[in-house]
C-alpha cells in the first residue's frame, strides 16, 4: 500500500513545534531515506511535569503543517511517566503499526555506540551493574544520579562517558534503544545531534531557541523574538491562542487545585501516587498543609534523593487523579492508537496501511464510537485519564473551557 516507501517514527512533545524541530525533521527524513513521518505525540501534560502550553490538537496542527503525516496520542499515563515508561509506552505504539521501518530522536551527542553500550546495560542488568546501582541508591541520591554513578563505575571510561546521562535527551535516547532491545524490534535508530541550543538552554542562537526559552518569551508576550524561532504557522497558532486566552503556561494554572487535592487526600492516598515511597508522602502532606503554591511547595519537598522533575510529575498525577495502579496497568497492555490529524493524503495512506498490517490493533478515530463498543475495562480506564486529562487542562483555558471536548473534537486534518 506504501509501495515500498519508508516510514519514520518520531516520538515528541512539540511544546511547542520550533525550529529545532524542524531541523531534527528534515535531517531525520534525509539520514532514513523516509517518505512518510508518524508522530507519537503526548497530550495535554508532558513527561517533565507540566502542563502543555497549548491543547493537543493544536500541537499536531502544528506537527501537521510542518511536515508530519500523521499524529497519533501518546496516552497520558505515559506521557506523565518516568523517561523509562514514556519511552516505553511510546516505542510500543510505534511497533505496534507494524509499518514503522525507524525511528529518530535528538541527542546531546555524537557518540551513538556509547548511548547504544548504556542502553545495552541498563537492559540486561549486569550483577555487577545492579550492586554498584545499589550502593549508589543507599547514598540518598536520586534515582538518575545513582544510575550515572553505577555506569560510570562500571563502564570506567570517564573521558567517553562523562556528561552523556545528565542530559534530558541522552536519557530519553537511551530509554527508546533500551525499548528497543527489550522487544527485539526491528525498527532501525537514526540519532540526530541538536544543534546550537540544549533542552533547557534559554539563549537564541541564531534562528535557534530551546522549547523552554520558547515558553519563557510567552510568559512576556515577547512574540517578536517567537517569530525568530519557530516556523510561520507556530508562531501564528501561538499568537492565536494567546488571543484568545488558551495558551497554559506551566502547572501553576493548577496550583489551588492541586494543593486542594493533596489537603483532601489521606497519607494512604498520597503514597499510591506514582513515584511516591520511602516516607515521601508525609513530606507532601505536611507541604500541602502549610503551603498554598507550587513554588513553596517544591521548596519544603525537593531534597537531593527527589528531582524537580520528579515530584513536579507526582504533583500533575495528584491533579488528574493517576495512581500507581495505573502505571502498572499502563505496562501490561499494548496502547491504542488514538489518531489526533493527519494530512489528506499521506496520512490517509497511513492509517490505511496500519489497519490493514495490523488488523487487531484499536486505531481510534472516534472516541464516542471507540468507548461505546469496546469493553476492554483497562483500555477505557487508560482512555478514562485523556479524557479527564483533557477536562482539567481545559479549566486552565479562557475561551476553550467545556468539559468532555474529547468526545466532540474533529480529528485535525490538514
Amino acid at each position: 500500500m506504501l509501495e515500498g516507501k519508508k516510514v519514520l517514527g518520531i516520538i515528541a512533545e512539540y511544546n511547542p513545534f520550533h525550529n529545532g524541530h524542524m531541523y531534527h525533521l528534515q535531517k531525520a527524513k534525509e539520514l532514513s531515506g523516509a517518505e512518510y513521518t508518524i508522530c507519537i505525540m503526548s497530550g495535554n501534560f508532558v513527561q517533565r511535569g507540566n502542563a502543555s502550553i497549548l491543547n493537543k490538537w493544536k500541537k499536531a496542527e502544528m506537527a501537521l503543517l510542518n511536515g508530519i503525516d500523521l499524529v497519533i496520542e501518546l496516552p497520558t499515563v505515559y506521557s506523565v511517566s518516568s523517561a523509562e515508561n514514556f519511552a516505553s509506552g511510546a516505542i510500543r505504539i510505534l511497533e505496534s503499526l507494524k509499518i514503522v521501518d525507524c525511528i529518530s530522536f535528538g541527542t546531546e551527542t555524537e557518540d551513538f555506540a556509547a548511548l547504544n553500550n548504556i542502553a545495552g546495560i541498563i537492559s540486561e542488568e549486569p550483577k555487577n551493574y545492579k550492586d554498584m546501582l545499589a550502593n549508589e541508591l543507599k547514598k540518598g541520591l536520586s534515582f538518575p544520579k545513582a544510575r550515572e554513578n553505577a555506569l560510570m563505575l562500571y563502564l570506567d571510561d570517564n573521558t567517553r562517558y562523562k556528561n552523556i546521562l545528565n542530559t534530558p535527551n541522552n536519557i530519553l535516547a537511551i530509554e527508546y534503544l533500551k525499548s528497543l532491545k527489550k522487544m527485539k524490534s526491528t525498527i532501525q535508530p537514526v540519532p540526530v545531534k541538536r544543534e546550537k541550543v540544549y533542552y533547557n538552554d534559554n539563549a537564541i542562537v541564531d534562528d535557534f531557541a530551546s522549547a523552554s526559552a520558547i515558553r519563557n518569551l510567552m510568559q512576556n508576550k515577547d512574540f517578536k523574538e517567537i517569530r525568530k524561532v519557530v516556523p510561520i504557522d507556530t508562531y501564528k497558532i501561538l499568537s492565536d491562542e494567546s488571543d484568545v486566552g488558551n495558551v497554559v503556561l506551566g502547572i501553576e494554572e493548577f496550583e489551588k487545585q492541586i494543593i486542594y487535592n493533596l489537603r483532601r487526600m489521606n497519607i494512604s492516598q498520597i503514597s499510591n501516587l506514582p513515584d511516591v515511597n520511602e516516607g515521601l508522602e508525609n513530606s507532601i502532606k505536611n507541604a500541602a498543609n502549610f503551603t498554598n503554591n507550587i513554588k513553596d511547595f517544591m521548596d519544603v519537598v525537593k531534597t537531593k534523593r527527589y528531582t524537580a522533575t520528579r515530584i513536579q510529575r507526582i504533583l500533575v498525577c495528584a491533579l488528574l487523579g493517576i495512581t500507581k495502579k495505573d502505571i502498572i496497568l499502563s505496562k501490561k497492555y499494548i496502547p491504542y492508537a488514538r489518531v489526533l490529524g493527519f494530512n489528506e493524503k499521506s496520512g490517509r495512506a497511513l492509517i490505511s496501511a496500519i489497519t490493514s498490517a495490523n488488523p487487531k490493533l484499536d486505531v481510534v478515530t472516534s472516541v464516542k464510537k471507540y468507548m461505546d463498543k469496546n469493553e476492554n475495562k483497562p483500555y477505557k480506564r487508560i482512555l478514562d485519564l485523556d479524557i479527564f486529562s483533557t477536562n482539567i487542562y481545559s479549566m486552565a483555558c479562557r475561551n476553550d473551557s467545556i468539559a468532555n471536548v474529547d468526545y466532540t473534537k474533529n480529528m485535525i486534518i490538514v
